[in-house]
């Protein structure tokens, strides 16, 4: 078996050929072409029989040369930038960065720990369209949102009516209708009924029409503060090109999220996918093609989620101390088997209520209190002696105190004593 790195770059590749003892068996530079990968293809059998004994070493997991490596059927491992990066560290302490030497890492990377990576999947055809069209789709509303963003700060500017009508929709077919033909605020206080309700039917409302008009026109007609005129012409120009380029995004969202539907509904496992709870065509879309449809590609369940990102991890603070617990008792101390608990006990006594569950619970008094009797007081104090002879963090046992019964079921009067408020 040998081990292949290669750093891609746009108009070259640097690679380097190392067997399974670490020894390098060839460099070279090839280009980002068909002849580049025809050298590559030379250089690797010069030393291996199969394609199944090859493994390289990349930074990326898609593109042309990486579907030229998985067609001659390598077993291609895509490797984080930020982590080649960190095993760059393991060859030299003094930051030097070279094209060969990062082929070189790539390959020792693969050759001893690609076991702790990700290699590149196999999925079909149909689902790596379906990925190019989700990613495709949600990258020109991305765009759209970053022209709205601008044309926003834009109308603040200068046309604070603008903003006053359509507030921060202006991706709206009627926001769009109506700038389109008024971008500064002088030709909005000029539009008459009859032109914006003709604007809004051309944008595509069919219902409300006069009512809508009526108040767009009221609201232009209002007082604001207003800049000169000529800043208020060179603002509305740029507010046209966005507009423009928002109703352009509009037009080919709608023309993608149609292609992406298309494409969804062809991969058997879309009736799967739109069967989760919250999955329509677009978002199942895009968790398909982000997943993948290899079935080898993840172990369990529990590498999806890691995957997704979706794994709980849970915090641990270091200010959080553990409550001790008697096997066969409950947190409070009190014998499982041996009726009620001390913890319902003193909320019975105090006709108390907890404002959440567990030892943290703060009691808050109903009515004055009535302690209990001295043999579930002498119980107590046992156990509260039991706790106190437990070992220290420094191997000590440590000193007895006698039990505050107001202290040691957490209430307080505000003080640092036991109490109630009352």
């Amino acid at each position: 078996m040998i081990f292949v790195g290669l750093d891609w770059a746009e108009d070259h590749h640097d690679i380097c050929v190392m067997d399974e003892a670490g020894e390098v068996l060839g460099k070279r530079r090839i280009g980002d072409d068909i002849e580049g990968v025809a050298e590559l293809h030379v250089l690797v059998g010069e030393h291996a029989e199969e394609p199944d004994d090859v493994v390289v070493g990349i930074e990326v997991d898609r593109g042309l040369i990486v579907t030229a490596l998985l067609g001659a059927g390598y077993a291609v491992y895509a490797v984080n930038p930020m982590a080649s990066s960190r095993y760059r560290d393991r060859h030299t302490s003094s930051g030097a960065k070279s094209d060969p030497g990062d082929a070189k890492v790539l390959a020792d990377l693969v050759r001893t720990d690609r076991h702790n990576h990700r290699q590149v999947s196999g999925d079909t055809e149909l689902v790596e369209g379906v990925k190019i069209l989700a990613r495709g789709h949600q990258s020109a509303i991305w765009g759209r949102q970053r022209q709205i963003n601008s044309l926003r700060s834009a109308l603040r500017e200068y046309y604070p009516g603008a903003l006053a009508v359509f507030g921060t929709d202006l991706s709206h077919h009627d926001a769009v209708a109506v700038l389109s033909i008024a971008p500064t605020p002088a030709l909005g206080r000029g539009l008459s009924r009859s032109k914006i309700a003709s604007a809004l039917r051309l944008g595509g409302r069919r219902r409300h029409i006069e009512k809508r008009a009526e108040e767009i026109q009221a609201i232009l007609r209002a007082n604001y503060l207003e800049v000169p005129e000529g800043i208020a012409e060179a603002h509305g120009e740029v507010a046209k090109a966005s507009l423009a380029l928002i109703d352009a995004f509009t037009k080919q969202i709608v023309a993608l999220e149609f292609s992406l539907s298309e494409h969804f509904k062809q991969h058997p496992d879309a009736k799967v996918v739109l069967s989760l709870p919250g999955l329509g065509t677009v978002l199942g879309a895009r968790v398909l093609g982000e997943f993948g449809d290899d079935r080898t590609r993840y172990a369990s369940a529990k590498s999806r989620k890691n995957f997704g990102g979706t794994s709980p991890i849970r915090p641990r603070d270091a200010a959080m101390s553990s409550w001790p617990v008697t096997p066969g008792t409950d947190i409070w101390g009190t014998p499982l088997t041996n009726g009620p608990s001390a913890r319902s006990q003193v909320l019975q006594v105090l006709g108390a209520t907890t404002t959440s569950s567990g030892p943290e619970a703060r009691l808050i008094a109903k009515q004055p209190v009535n302690w209990p009797t001295a043999g579930w007081e002498s119980s107590t104090i046992a156990w509260s002696e039991k706790r106190s002879t437990a070992k220290s963090s420094h191997g000590r046992p440590s000193q007895r105190q006698p039990l505050d019964f107001l202290c040691a079921w957490g209430v307080y009067d505000g003080h640092g004593h036991g109490g109630f408020k009352r």
